[in-house]
């Protein structure tokens, strides 16, 4: 490519005069192809190919998409020449713009910000991608990307976009909680959740659910080094003092208006420190907010200890989208505890079992079990199940579902004669917000208005994202007590085989859940 003519930096009439510098030397006169006569013919002396012509030309033909594959391509300058000018791109072929990625006149991964244009950009994408990869044609037929609303997502939500994929969204409601009723939106495509946390909802809003949230707020810890040990506990005694704390604290403030610092962590590691800065985020998650007053702030602390080195801005002790103690015993996003009674009537008719029995499971499985897998905030069930569906449907970090679930389900046998349910789950570090990320996609915005929780409190920053992260763990709680329920029935295989599978197999399930059901030893709950 090296011999090649590179035009996207040099100005449309300037090019023009480059290409056509010998148009007035009669001798050299040459055939040209005239696309605006579809022939041949002698170079004019006075004028170059019309880009507007050229347009006409193009939109005059109103070729299918299919057909136009089969029209000449006009040479690479010329193209150039139209990418670059108003047109954008507008009446070249896909044809040509390929050619003009390959010569590296149009990036392929900013195409639909070049063409203006961000479906046909994701569709000439396609294109290239498939002959690049060696794709069978059909290999990208089935993913759509059509009917797209790719404003929201350029430069915001994804790059080198190749479409979107389709994931069913369902309900799981009505949720009575704290006096008000939800529908709370789920994307999965694992058969049987939703149907389960949906029975959930119906026994825990009995008689509602009770939330406390408290605001944590997100974190960042960047890890720093010094020359010695001596410089770093003189570093942390100097940042841990009132005066240089609010110092640090009004450097990191001013570069947002939600984001409020409320406490700076500091570890020590030999001569490193690990400074987990905590800070309040409105309705976001914040970690961008975070993370830009984090950098503000260690400036500060640079100009006072110029020995310091900044190894990572995030030095794993945040902790971000990795299973850790500090955030189960810290927290991080929003810390939420929900309540409900579950009657002994619900109990039967619901979920067919009783609160001993699901008190006694809940030790053994969710309690011994998890000390016994040496697990980290994993005293539940299957809290990520409902976290990264809601998540999913709502805009929210997906990955964030990893410190997200921590959850600790308990159960206790309640009332006079101790045939009610109490339960609790406690959810230290959801990490959600009602804007920015993904909760702008149209879809995700359409879940959080099914909440009523879309975008920023009007009156109270901060709220929309509190009472989100209730409805989160709520509907953790059904999903919750609707398995453990089903599992002391022994029919989570069952409800699966109805959910996942077809008519076939489970007729066929069926006939060997009764022979083996036979001999199966009854649970027994007399025993604490």
């Amino acid at each position: 490519m090296a011999n090649q003519l590179n035009l996207s930096k040099v100005p449309v009439s300037v090019a023009m005069n480059q290409s056509m510098e010998t148009t007035n030397v009669q001798e050299n006169k040459r055939p040209i192809f005239d696309i605006t006569t579809d022939s041949f013919d002698e170079e004019p002396e006075t004028s170059s190919i019309n880009p507007d012509q050229v347009t006409k030309k193009l939109k005059d033909l109103s070729c299918a998409e299919e057909d136009e594959e089969n029209l000449p391509v006009r040479p690479l300058i010329v193209c150039v020449q139209i990418l670059n000018s108003d047109d954008a791109g507008e009446s070249l072929t896909d044809k040509e713009i390929r050619m003009l990625v390959k010569a590296g006149h149009c990036p392929l991964y900013k195409i639909e910000k070049m063409l203006n244009n961000p479906e046909r950009g994701v569709k000439i994408r396609r294109q290239i991608v498939t002959e690049n990869a060696k794709f069978a044609p059909q290999i990208l037929s089935d993913l759509p990307y059509t009917s797209y609303d790719y404003s929201k997502v350029m430069n915001a939500c994804c790059e080198n976009v190749l479409g979107y994929v389709q994931i069913p969204l369902g309900y799981a409601g009505p949720l009575l909680l704290d006096g008000k009723t939800y529908y709370v939106p789920m994307a999965t495509t694992e058969g049987a959740l939703v149907a389960s946390t949906n029975r959930g909802c119906k026994a825990i809003s009995a008689r509602g659910v009770t939330s406390v949230v408290h605001d944590v707020g997100m974190t960042r810890a960047p890890c720093v080094r010094f020359p010695d040990i001596s410089q770093a506990a003189k570093a942390k005694a100097w940042i841990e003092t009132t005066a240089n704390y609010e110092a640090i604290k009004a450097m990191f403030n001013s570069t947002s208006r939600f984001g409020r610092l409320q406490e700076i962590m500091i570890a020590m590691n030999g001569p490193l420190l690990f400074l987990r800065f905590r800070s309040h985020t409105g309705d976001a998650m914040g970690m961008n907010m975070v993370s830009k007053g984090t950098e503000k702030a260690l400036t500060h602390i640079k100009e006072n200890f110029p020995e310091m080195e900044v190894i990572s801005l995030s030095g794993n002790f945040c902790a971000d989208k990795k299973p850790t103690a500090v955030n189960w015993i810290k927290g991080r996003g929003k810390s939420v505890v929900c309540e409900a009674i579950v009657p002994a009537e619900q109990l039967r008719s619901i979920l067919k079992t009783d609160a001993k029995t699901l008190a006694q499971c809940n030790k053994l499985k969710n309690l011994v079990g998890s000390s016994m897998a040496g697990s980290i905030g994993g005293n539940n069930a299957h809290a990520a199940n409902m976290v990264t569906a809601i998540f999913i449907a709502t805009g929210q970090d997906p990955a964030q579902n990893v410190t997200s679930s921590n959850c600790s389900t308990s159960m206790e046998v309640y009332g006079k004669n101790e045939e009610d349910l109490y339960m609790t789950c406690t959810m230290p570090s959801l990490e959600v917000g009602t804007i920015g990320g993904g909760t702008v996609l149209t879809a995700q915005s359409a879940c959080l208005n099914m909440l009523g929780l879309r975008g920023s409190h009007p009156t109270d920053p901060g709220q929309n994202a509190k009472t989100l992260a209730s409805v989160i763990c709520a509907t953790v709680m059904a999903g919750e007590i609707s398995l453990m329920a089903a599992l002391v029935n022994n029919d989570l295989v069952k409800s699966h085989m109805v959910h996942n599978r077809s008519a076939t197999n489970l007729a066929e399930f069926q006939k060997q859940e009764l022979a083996a059901m036979q001999n199966f030893p009854k649970f027994d709950n007399t025993r604490n």
